[in-house]
């Protein structure tokens, strides 16, 4: 029985992935603490009047509450307090009751900014632990980097966001077949768990149906229905319905390889002079919307000649914007890329595509990259 199988000394392409900012040290911490103080205690001897500190000070463990720690709150809410404290011991007020109701409101206001820190620290420690919950099930169920069948050895890159809840549904899949290695790569609409569950459906008939399907649109009609499926028990508990954009290949001995594109970013012939998309006509419906279309999905062939490169990707690539706006101009990066190899095309996409947002991605990137391993021809 044909089996994919995966190629000796898997090369790491993966990048660095997305982490919040690290929280303040506490050498910031004690600078800023001192540093307000001896400037507040500065300016009125200087100036020769007095300086209430309480209105200044008060404000200190409110910023420190967005970004430190409980315990750097809670230090400085205590030297804020013993500061105030000194300073109206020195220079008490002339109205009876004033000192005691300062007092009072900086303790009441610096309890709620360690109030405040605490349920931040625990937001973010949930939030930590859901993200990384589901990237590490993507992990689990995409297999990694290189895959190997009998006529593809496939590179390729996936790096999901892991910011907050924004993971996605991106997802791929390379199987050996009695007919031949068929491809796939998909993306879920939406973020966030309910779409990691959608990706993992269409994942897991993808898994089957390439084996069982003799012809690449019973692939295809096997995914559509396993995203009608999963809609229909995702409405059953209040989710709403997603659409999943995918683009299968078949992949035989022959020169020609078959593609059905289910809205898709369409894959890219990496061919020196020649680079560019394979695909002239238009994409079909993405799954789990072909009651809308008005035709059939259908087969098209391209030409995968020897010594050339298959590039695909989700638009987490396409659709990654720098900070001025512009979208990453793959086509005409790829073109640049003729003295890469195939081993190091997804990293060397990958640390591009992080220079040109600045290190601020805001989809997860998946990438594979077609080589044939023994061409007949």
């Amino acid at each position: 029985m044909l089996r994919s199988r995966r190629a000796p000394d898997p090369v790491r392409t993966a990048g660095p992935t997305n982490r919040s900012a690290p929280a303040l040290s506490w050498a910031a911490v004690w600078f800023w603490l001192v540093a307000v103080t001896v400037v507040l205690a500065v300016t009125g001897v200087v100036l020769g009047r007095e300086t209430r500190l309480a209105p200044f000070l008060i404000v200190l463990p409110a910023l420190l509450a967005g970004r430190g720690s409980v315990r750097q709150t809670t230090v400085a809410s205590v030297w804020v307090t013993v500061v105030i404290a000194g300073s109206l011991l020195d220079t008490p007020m002339d109205t009876p009751g004033a000192d005691a109701a300062v007092l009072v409101f900086a303790v009441v206001f610096n309890a709620l900014s360690i109030a405040r820190a605490a349920q931040r620290v625990g937001k973010e420690r949930e939030i930590a632990r859901l993200r990384s919950a589901a990237a590490a099930l993507q992990r689990q169920l995409l297999r990694p980097f290189p895959l190997l069948t009998d006529e593809l050895l496939v590179h390729g890159l996936y790096q999901p966001v892991e910011e907050d809840s924004r993971v996605g549904g991106d997802v791929y899949e390379v199987v050996s077949s009695p007919y031949g290695s068929r491809v796939f790569i998909a993306d879920v609409q939406g973020k966030g768990l309910p779409a990691i569950g959608a990706a993992f459906a269409v994942l897991s008939a993808f898994r089957e149906a390439a084996i069982a399907e003799p012809t690449l649109t019973g692939v295809v009609d096997a995914l559509e229905e396993a995203v009608l499926r999963h809609n229909s028990f995702a409405a059953q508990s209040g989710d709403r319905e997603r659409f999943v954009t995918a683009l299968v290949l078949s992949v035989g001995p022959d020169r020609e390889v078959q593609a059905v594109n289910c809205g898709h970013v369409p894959p890219l012939l990496l061919n020196g002079a020649d680079t560019g998309s394979v695909l002239g006509g238009e994409a079909c419906v993405p799954l789990g919307l072909e009651a809308l279309a008005p035709a059939p999905r259908t087969v098209e062939w391209f030409s995968f000649p020897p010594g050339s490169t298959l590039l695909l990707c989700t638009d987490g690539v396409t659709e990654a914007r720098a900070p001025s706006g512009a979208f990453y101009p793959l086509e005409q990066r790829a073109r640049t890329w003729s003295d890469v190899t195939p081993a190091d095309l997804p990293g060397t996409l990958y640390h591009g595509l992080r220079r040109h947002t600045a290190g601020t991605a805001g989809d997860d990137t998946a990438v594979l990259v077609l080589r044939r391993v023994h061409p007949t021809w």
